[in-house]
């Protein structure tokens, strides 16, 4: 029995130390690194100098977006969590959908609305404010042209007290 607990145990901290990528080196890791620590990126983009970018959304429940920035070498970057107000600043009206996606990733797809009546797509992110408080970003799309109209972010509402996020 103690047997079965330990394994469960190492299963279980190796599941969460590829969340984040914990453990990796920039300047020394590889891309082929990151993918065996990190598992398959959400999304994927190649630059013309051979830099690299993978998204890693850890939603829908979770409150992480992680990039990951491979340069022209071959060696990581950064990892950096996104989802963060610093991040949402840089969304302005007008923007592509894949100038939101380079910036902050993948939306959960359940969570995305099309309203008809205004031809608006919303795309919506679940992540922890400043305050440590659980948050939806929302990114309004004018879904004719495909830019940006607005975004804004709003805290969840948890019964009598506010959802505090784990970090």
């Amino acid at each position: 029995m103690k047997m079965w607990v330990v394994f469960f145990l190492a299963v279980l901290l190796g599941a969460c130390a590829s969340y984040n990528g914990r453990g990796l080196k920039p300047g020394v890791d590889k891309l082929e690194n990151v993918l065996q620590v990190m598992g398959q990126p959400a999304m994927r983009w190649q630059d013309p100098d051979g830099a690299v970018q993978l998204a890693y959304p850890r939603g829908p429940m979770g409150y992480h977006t992680y990039m990951v920035h491979i340069g022209p070498d071959g060696k990581l970057r950064q990892i950096e969590n996104v989802l963060d107000e610093k991040n949402f600043a840089r969304i302005q009206p007008g923007m592509s959908k894949e100038d939101v996606l380079h910036i902050i990733g993948p939306s959960y797809a359940r969570w995305t609305a099309y309203f008809k009546a205004r031809d608006e797509l919303a795309w919506e992110w679940r992540y922890c404010d400043a305050w440590n408080a659980a948050a939806r970003l929302y990114v309004l799309f004018d879904n004719s042209k495909g830019t940006v109209r607005k975004s804004f972010s709003i805290t969840e509402s948890c019964g009598l007290g506010q959802c505090i996020c784990s970090r």
